[in-house]
């Protein structure tokens, strides 16, 4: 199934190398952050399809670097005026909708990524340009003073101070360490807010799906902190399908149509949607453990609400078999395809490691 999962990121594929989130009419933008998870399954492989992803990005951020300078000098006083999450078909700022423009999350996922391909060998900076885009969003994280600035989130949704959201820029800020300045305060102040939200992923949120990225990919807690995290998770948040982003989750939810989301978080409870990448991230998080036998699990229960060889709905109504329309759902897939090649590798890698073991 890896290839036919393969074969679905590149449909998904922008013809500029970024990635629409999916092919359903409502889901056909790009978003940096679903860019940079659905990139992953290719930064270790040889081909140039991870820098290509990443130029592009570099090239998004050069063309709104009018707007990265402004910012690195002020604090934005208006949520347009934070560095977009989501562009169109077009890879243009959308300015028609209201939208959570606050995603500290997705600068620290960039950085990370780019961090990542630095250490895999990959040509990520072309040039001094892009060398001065990272320290400016370095520096914009330090205006914003990301470790203690509410922000949206993950999930683009109500303003508060989300630990993944801390999590996120502490492993870009590690991740691009070595390649420019990041004053180590920085980074330590992160951490600092994170041990204070512990084990929540906000005041509001006292468990939230968002809290597997501070496990896998960013590997920020291990041990007894990332079980912790890990356990909640399972305990809170797992369905037969998919795991919900959070308890009172509104969106898809069964109550949706109905009554619309402004009603408060417990009148959702027990009617929200199951999310499929939830499956696939628990598989990689549990493997991060040394949990093998669980991760093993919900690698085989991700195969078993595949709609088809490689594709996966954004979430299942709660209870039902029923996909919604985001379908397929790129970032699903490329999760699958990391935790397939994780826990259960391809036979001519087995084989190659295998033969490495075997020599002297």
């Amino acid at each position: 199934m890896l290839k036919e999962s393969y074969a679905v990121l590149e449909r998904l594929r922008h013809p500029e190398h970024v990635f629409y989130a999916s092919s359903s009419d409502d889901y056909r933008y790009v978003w940096i952050r679903d860019t940079v998870y659905m990139s992953l399954p290719y930064a270790n492989k040889p081909d140039s399809r991870y820098e290509q992803t990443y130029h592009r990005l570099f090239d998004l951020f050069l063309s709104y670097e009018w707007k990265l300078d402004q910012l690195c000098t002020r604090r934005p006083e208006h949520v347009w005026e934070y560095i977009h999450a989501r562009y169109s078909a077009e890879l243009k700022e959308i300015h028609n909708q209201e939208w959570g423009h606050a995603q500290h999350d997705m600068i620290g996922a960039f950085l990370y990524g780019t961090g990542l391909g630095l250490r895999q060998g990959k040509r990520m900076l072309r040039d001094p340009r892009d060398i001065d885009i990272v320290r400016k969003l370095v520096a914009y994280l330090e205006r914003l003073e990301y470790w203690h600035d509410p922000d949206n989130g993950m999930w683009e949704e109500g303003r508060e101070l989300h630990a993944s959201s801390v999590g996120a820029c502490v492993a870009g800020l590690k991740a691009v360490q070595p390649y420019v300045n990041v004053p180590e305060t920085l980074i330590e102040r992160g951490l600092r807010t994170l041990l204070t939200l512990f084990p929540r992923e906000s005041e509001s949120k006292p468990c939230d799906l968002a809290l597997l990225s501070l496990v896998y990919p960013y590997r920020l807690f291990t041990g007894f902190l990332g079980g912790k995290i890990v356990a909640n998770v399972r305990e809170r948040l797992l369905r037969a399908r998919g795991v919900i982003r959070y308890e009172g989750d509104s969106y898809y939810s069964t109550l949706e149509r109905a009554y619309g989301r402004s009603q408060p978080a417990g009148f959702y409870l027990g009617s929200e949607a199951e999310w499929t990448f939830g499956l696939p991230w628990l598989a990689l998080c549990c493997r991060e453990l040394g949990q093998d036998d669980d991760a093993k699990r919900f690698l085989a229960l991700t195969e078993s609400v595949m709609l088809e060889p490689g594709v996966w709905p954004e979430l299942y109504y709660a209870g039902t078999s029923v996909p919604n329309p985001n379908t397929p759902l790129g970032w699903s897939t490329a999760m699958y395809i990391l935790a397939k090649e994780a826990i259960a590798p391809p036979l001519e890698q087995r084989h190659m490691a295998q033969r490495a073991k075997a020599t002297p």
